[in-house]
């Protein structure tokens, strides 16, 4: 069972959502809240493994919120709520660790299949979307810095599979590309997201372009 809490300062949206995921068998909303201070506050308590997080909220806004589970270490993966399909909405979710962004007026179906794909540990956005959101408003490194102590930490064939996840390219791709077995890849992705210190693929994503792994308009180089 997928563990739910619903953060939106709407009642009216927060009973839409919960009917929405009640009414599924794998699903359940173990709390609400009306504001992100709230949110921070459930689910330390509640544990859930997803947090439905609007942006906007009275108290602490949802990327505030977000970012102090992650610095908490609360394992839920965020979801994003807002209703403006902008960029920088979009970056700055990232940003604060959220695992995916989806928009509040979409269609009703979605929702469940989003909450999966985030509690799954995947991210709930286009490679495309990723890349192109990453390249506009990424600073890279100073010129001339050395590259960070996780970076450097990386083994010759991690750094091939965070360039190749960059990319875009899941795990059974990128197994056929490297000639790996897929559980193999799996292991690998694990180890770089250790090393790097972040919660999924997504958040390496936009650390290897923070930190030169990978530079804007570049391939992956696999």
């Amino acid at each position: 069972m997928i563990r739910v809490v619903i953060a939106d300062d709407q009642g009216l949206v927060r009973g839409g959502f919960r009917s929405i995921l009640n009414g599924q068998p794998d699903i359940e909303v173990v709390g609400e809240a009306g504001d992100g201070a709230e949110a921070v506050r459930l689910c330390r308590s509640l544990q859930p493994d997803v947090v439905l997080m609007d942006i906007r909220m009275p108290v602490l806004d949802g990327l505030a919120a977000t970012r102090a589970l992650v610095e908490q270490g609360c394992p839920a993966r965020v979801l994003v709520l807002t209703t403006f399909d902008v960029d920088e909405y979009v970056y700055a979710a990232l940003k604060a660790g959220a695992s995916g962004f989806i928009l509040k007026d979409g269609p009703a179906e979605g929702l469940p299949e989003a909450v999966r794909t985030v509690a799954a540990g995947q991210s709930l956005l286009a490679p495309t979307v990723t890349r192109r959101l990453i390249e506009h408003y990424v600073h890279g490194p100073t010129p001339g810095a050395p590259p960070p102590a996780a970076v450097s930490s990386l083994t010759e064939r991690e750094t091939v599979i965070l360039r190749a996840m960059a990319s875009g390219a899941s795990n059974a791709e990128i197994a056929a590309e490297l000639y790996l077995g897929e559980s193999t890849v799996k292991t690998h992705v694990t180890h770089v997201l250790a090393k790097l210190g972040v919660r999924d693929r997504l958040q390496a994503v936009v650390y290897a372009y923070e930190h030169g792994v990978v530079r804007a308009g570049e391939s992956s180089g696999r």
